[in-house]
């Protein structure tokens, strides 16, 4: 199940790069950020690295910094069409 999770989550970080990379939409690298956070640390997990607590939490604070920036900038450019 995991190695799905990890296969899915890239697949959303590259598809999000590849959107962003269009120039229309660049909030959208915020969202392939927090998904290479989650494939960083699932991959961590699988591969049993050790990962230290305060890194891990910084790493999570900052994606979701980044996906609610993403968020915003998707409900901002909803609201202009």
């Amino acid at each position: 199940m995991l190695v799905v999770s990890i296969i899915l989550e890239a697949a959303v970080a590259v598809i999000a790069v590849l959107a962003a990379a269009q120039g229309r939409r660049p909030y959208l690298y915020g969202l392939a950020f927090t998904f290479a956070a989650y494939v960083l640390y699932d991959l961590a997990r699988l591969m049993h690295w050790a990962v230290e607590g305060p890194a891990l939490s910084w790493l999570f604070l900052i994606a979701t910094v980044t996906a609610l920036i993403a968020v915003v900038g998707l409900w901002r450019d909803r609201g202009n069409r």
